[in-house]
């Protein structure tokens, strides 16, 4: 069965536009979680979560890494505010995880339902003649269910506040999100 097609409303971003948007925040968000995985191993290293964390930030590091190839080969900026996010991802993953290695997952677990949602959502408003790009979306929302799970089978929903800490930080991931799209 055919995807149907997409209907552009008038006074809507271009296809350019979006596919800038698609990448600028994507870049951005990998960028961070490479950086909420550095600061989970700052805090974490010695421990028995240490090796399961390097295999998630092992991935998020390709997936960063395809995501600088992309700016460059279409010429997007990065997002004006890399450095902060650089910073206050670090801060998250220490953070969550000085509360303890069932935080960090908590961390996880709620970073990756949202990316994994949000990377649904592009898929479904993908810019025609981006079935490259969709499929590198794809694969890389499929890794972030994976990392998520994993944090679940870490026993995250143990942690300390749970419910607080899941939607305190699916909500800073949702202003990040829209921010890093535009700046």
């Amino acid at each position: 069965m055919a995807k149907p097609r997409k209907v552009k409303l008038p006074g809507g971003p271009s296809d350019k536009a979006r596919l800038e948007r698609i990448l600028r925040v994507d870049h951005a968000g990998e960028l961070a979680a490479t950086q909420i995985y550095a600061g989970q191993l700052a805090v974490l290293k010695g421990t028995a979560e240490e090796a399961l964390i390097r295999e998630m930030a092992a991935q998020e590091h390709e997936h960063l890494k395809a995501f600088e190839q992309l700016l460059v080969r279409h010429r997007v900026r990065p997002s004006a505010l890399s450095p902060f996010w650089r910073v206050a991802a670090f801060a998250l993953g220490a953070g969550t995880a000085a509360l303890g290695p069932k935080a960090a997952m908590a961390c996880t677990v709620a970073v990756e339902d949202e990316i994994a949602e949000h990377y649904a959502s592009q898929l479904d408003d993908m810019p025609d003649g981006q079935d490259k790009l969709a499929r590198l979306i794809a694969k890389t929302r499929d890794e972030e269910i994976h990392h998520r799970d994993t944090g679940l089978n870490s026993r995250a929903e143990e942690a300390p506040a749970y419910r607080l800490l899941y939607a305190a930080i699916r909500k800073g991931c949702k202003v990040a999100i829209k921010v890093a799209e535009r700046v």
